[in-house]
């Protein structure tokens, strides 16, 4: 696959909470969470954010396209205290996104194993994958001018893995709108942008031990 070289992001980064310990922020689609091996593409939220926030850490990513609510850490203690959060389950994170076609139940679970596949996919693979698993709750139907019906729905991902809601999506047959990696059929011309938005983050403050519930407005 041809290196990929991300076109310039003119948004910028909005902070929803800033604290001495931590930001959060809201990640416009389009920009890498870090900057890459590659010079050109050097723009980032880290590079971003370092230029005012030195020594911060982002504590996890979103996709290149995928927008909204990231956690910020502002030294080392605490990305360690939030990492842990992530690592041990108690950091809960619910996603919007739009999807191709309409889907058969008012609410369900997907889960498929994933597995690392040829950089920068990943594979649905019982024999090598690890545990993967979605819920997803739809919350309406609408048209595109095309005449196409599309579900809006938010995501509530259980577990964790790299490109989890996309290829979950791309494997029940109802990817998301914009995804360029795993459908490159119609959802990825049907939108200009990859129409996933992290909306929702809940997690324990890691100095005064009080439980944050963090939204995100969805922009689509």
């Amino acid at each position: 696959m041809t290196e990929f070289i991300a076109p310039p992001c003119l948004e910028r980064i909005d902070i929803l909470f800033q604290d001495e310990h931590l930001l959060l922020i809201n990640k416009p689609s389009g920009l890498l969470s870090l900057s890459g091996k590659n010079p050109l593409n050097i723009d980032s939220v880290h590079y971003r954010l370092v230029q005012d926030y030195p020594g911060c850490t982002l504590v996890h990513r979103l996709d290149f396209g995928t927008s909204g609510i990231m956690l910020v850490a502002l030294n080392k203690q605490i990305n360690g205290l939030l990492t842990k959060q992530f690592q041990t389950g108690l950091v809960d994170k619910t996603y919007t996104a739009i999807l191709l076609g309409e889907m058969p139940s008012s609410q369900g679970d997907i889960k498929l194993p994933i597995a690392k596949d040829d950089f920068p996919l990943m594979k649905i693979c019982s024999a090598t994958g690890k545990a993967a698993h979605s819920h997803y709750q739809v919350l309406g139907v609408e048209y595109l001018v095309s005449g196409q019906r599309v579900t809006k729905v938010a995501f509530t991902p259980i577990t964790g893995r790299t490109h989890q809601l996309r290829i979950h999506s791309q494997q029940i047959g109802h990817p998301i709108l914009g995804c360029d990696l795993y459908y490159l059929g119609q959802s990825a011309v049907l939108a200009s942008r990859l129409m996933l938005h992290a909306t929702t983050l809940s997690f324990i403050h890691p100095i005064n031990s009080e439980r944050i519930n963090a939204q995100c407005a969805c922009p689509f």
